[in-house]
């Protein structure tokens, strides 16, 4: 029988992002099997007359001061750090569970969580590109290369790839204090569209897109994406009786948009930010294919998404995305030169819908054999048990050591 435990869930609810979806749906999971949750998040913007505490004497949802709040990186203000610990002491919870939000705070929860005794759960989000080993390259590296020495200092840091965690293991963190629990996904909201029928949400997509066959892109508009060389090869290729779709935002969306108009991409959709669950997932099943050309990456959630509702997907192997598509789940690029294997395989996959169709198939069964959210809220729940098992332990082991040397020293 599973111990229910309280975890207090130090994370991000906006802006939208993976990390968001990531502690949403996990927090859910966990108060859906009796656990008890108390999310705390930077949600409090400073401005010189709100003097108001975000501390409630019954209020499950702690909201910290922040100064600047981006979906890559957040600055807490001054008074964060003391109002978390306030509201740990307050809250009393079994263990602290970060998923890391890029955050100064997050170097200084080793010390804070040692202080009132509480053992600390990390979760590392950061992207990185599997096909780099040189630690010294690369932004990613260096981010790497930075939290690790404080990542060694938390009870647990999970990761989602077994690439991953060999990064850090060479940075020093040491191998029993990693755990690979890959991301998990709903395999029954994220499903294949009924062939028999379509939903009232379904025919309203259908509408917007038009009648041609649906290739998509979901996710940030930013460098890290690589979305300039999708449309670089889609407008080499202009693949008759297909219509790119690119839902999302990000920095360099108005750029790239700009640059499509005045190229006369007219096979080009710009859906812009989505935040409607239900739409998302109706244009996830109504696209045949599914592309991801990033340059760096963790575990992409909208991969798995795409996955579990049966889409063809094209990625390349940044982060873990190539060992989720690895054996014939999908198709695996490289992150160089992706134009290039892109303007190759696009009229593929234009002329073999029957190829499209199994690839779809086969993501399908990869995402239930490993990537259902059963599988990881069942892994952490383990981690949770174990944590907690040892922790009692070391805190009961210095009583008895004391009592063993009183009677050393009497006899």
């Amino acid at each position: 029988m599973r111990r229910v435990s309280h975890i207090a869930w130090l994370g991000k609810k906006t802006p939208f992002c993976g990390n968001v979806t990531y502690g949403l749906s996990t927090t859910e999971a966990l108060r859906e099997r009796g656990h008890q949750t108390s999310f705390i998040h930077f949600d409090n913007p400073i401005n010189p007359g709100n003097s108001q505490t975000s501390l409630l004497a019954n209020d499950p949802e702690v909201s910290l001061p922040y100064l600047v709040k981006s979906q890559v990186y957040t600055i807490p203000s001054p008074r964060a750090q003391r109002e978390l610990r306030e509201s740990l002491e307050r809250l009393k919870p079994d263990l602290v569970h970060a998923s890391l939000t890029l955050s100064p705070l997050d170097f200084r929860l080793p010390d804070l969580c040692q202080q009132i005794g509480v053992p600390l759960v990390a979760t590392f989000h950061p992207p990185f590109d599997a096909g780099i080993r040189n630690l010294t390259a690369g932004t990613q590296q260096l981010t790497y290369q930075l939290y690790a020495p404080s990542l060694a200092r938390y009870d647990k840091v999970i990761v989602f790839s077994d690439m991953q965690a060999e990064l850090l293991a060479k940075l020093g963190v040491k191998e029993n204090r990693l755990a690979v629990i890959p991301n998990g996904i709903n395999t029954e909201v994220w499903a294949p569209t009924n062939p028999t029928s379509k939903t009232t949400k379904q025919q309203e997509v259908l509408e917007r897109l038009g009648a041609e066959r649906i290739f998509l892109y979901m996710g940030r508009i930013a460098t890290e994406k690589n979305v300039e060389a999708l449309l670089r090869a889609w407008r080499q290729v202009e693949p008759k009786g297909c219509r790119l779709v690119i839902v999302g935002d990000g920095p360099l969306r108005s750029t790239l948009e700009h640059n499509s108009l005045t190229t006369n991409d007219c096979d080009v959709l710009w859906w812009g930010y989505e935040s409607d669950l239900e739409t998302r997932i109706a244009l996830l099943q109504c696209a045949e294919v599914f592309l991801l050309p990033s340059l760096v990456e963790g575990l992409s959630l909208s991969l798995l998404e795409a996955m579990a509702t049966g889409t063809a997907c094209v990625a390349t192997d940044a982060g873990a995305d190539g060992e989720v598509l690895e054996n014939g789940a999908g198709i695996v690029l490289s992150t160089q030169g992706v134009t290039t294997q892109l303007r190759t395989l696009l009229p593929v996959l234009r002329d073999q819908p029957v190829l499209t169709f199994e690839l779809g198939r086969r993501a399908r069964l990869r995402v239930l054999e490993r990537y259902t959210l059963t599988h990881n809220i069942d892994a952490l729940e383990t981690l949770y048990e174990e944590l907690l098992d040892s922790t009692a332990y070391q805190s009961i082991k210095p009583i008895g050591d004391s009592v063993q040397q009183q009677l050393s020293q009497l006899q």
